[in-house]
């Protein structure tokens, strides 16, 4: 493309202005007005290039405009995925810095939608319960929404670790979250059996509660949690939401993600154990087992159901 530069006017004057004041420069309202590439628009334009990285001037050149474009994207405006060339812009780097914060590490947010970032989509569309394509459609951009008030005014550069649980902390929780565990084949059945031993050693009035099937939690049980060693079945959509026990430090935030995410009653999440097919002894279950309650007492300390 030819540059424009200052002096020039009409309808591609518009766009680059409307698009500079949406992203926070300043632009005269006479320049606006009459759409005219004045001086305070290639004072917005020199800043632009100047925080993007790119060389110096005050004209949009092909780079420039490319960029801009890029920046004015916002997450929901289109469907991201796996692609050659790579989607990348604005609404790619908030997606990044969401997930990272929920849990679903992304790498550095770099505005490129990547194999780490299609790795993340798919984890999170599984923890809340959707189809784990990688494809972020409108379902995606929803639940991501509806956990706002997890991700707004955070950092994003995490994944953040929470770290274990403090003694008196990890006791209030089992004190009071009303959290029943159950289990389907006979290796998570051991483990859920574990965490339940551990719970009720740790303090005496315990409200987790362990159960044949979930029709079995009680009336007044506010989520329920389903171990299993089996995998879900791939381009199947799970019933509810689905963590795996593979990254220690973000489990906790993984599992808060996929409860507040829920729409069953009580709310309710699978856990995935990573048994493979190496022979899985006692001491695997023990290890599992503190595991989890480690990561359930961080998971539901404060969190409002």
């Amino acid at each position: 493309m030819d540059p424009i530069c200052e002096g020039a006017t009409g309808a591609a004057v518009d766009d680059i202005q409307e698009r500079l004041t949406s992203i926070g420069y300043e632009i005269a309202v006479d320049e606006r007005a009459d759409k005219r590439f004045g001086r305070s628009t290639a004072t917005a334009v020199a800043r632009f290039r100047l925080d993007h990285g790119l060389s110096l001037g005050d004209a949009v050149d092909a780079p420039t405009w490319a960029a801009l474009v890029d920046e004015c994207y916002q997450l929901g405006d289109r469907t991201l995925y796996l692609r050659l060339p790579n989607f990348h812009g604005n609404d790619v780097r908030q997606l990044q810095e969401r997930l990272n914060i929920l849990g679903f590490s992304c790498g550095a947010p770099d505005g490129t939608f990547g194999v780490h970032t299609e790795a993340a989509v798919k984890l999170f569309q599984e923890s809340i319960g959707l189809l784990a394509d990688g494809m972020a459609f409108p379902d995606t951009f929803d639940a991501i929404e509806r956990l706002r008030h997890v991700w707004g005014g955070k950092p994003a550069d995490g994944p953040h670790p929470m770290g274990g649980m403090g003694f008196a902390r990890a006791a209030s929780v089992l004190e009071s979250a009303q959290i029943a565990i159950t289990a389907g084949d006979p290796i998570s059945r051991n483990v859920a059996g574990r965490i339940w031993n551990l719970a009720h050693a740790t303090v005496e009035d315990c409200a987790l509660e362990l159960v044949d099937t979930p029709d079995h939690a009680a009336p007044d049980t506010r989520a329920l949690i389903v171990l299993s060693a089996t995998p879900l079945p791939e381009h199947v959509q799970p019933e509810i939401g689905s963590v795996t026990l593979d990254d220690f430090d973000t489990l906790p935030m993984r599992l808060r993600t996929a409860i507040q995410s829920s729409t069953t009653t009580p709310r309710a999440t699978r856990i995935e154990l990573p048994v493979g097919n190496a022979a899985f002894t006692m001491s695997d279950a023990q290890t599992f087992a503190v595991l989890l309650l480690d990561a359930i007492c961080a998971a539901f300390d404060h969190l409002e159901l």
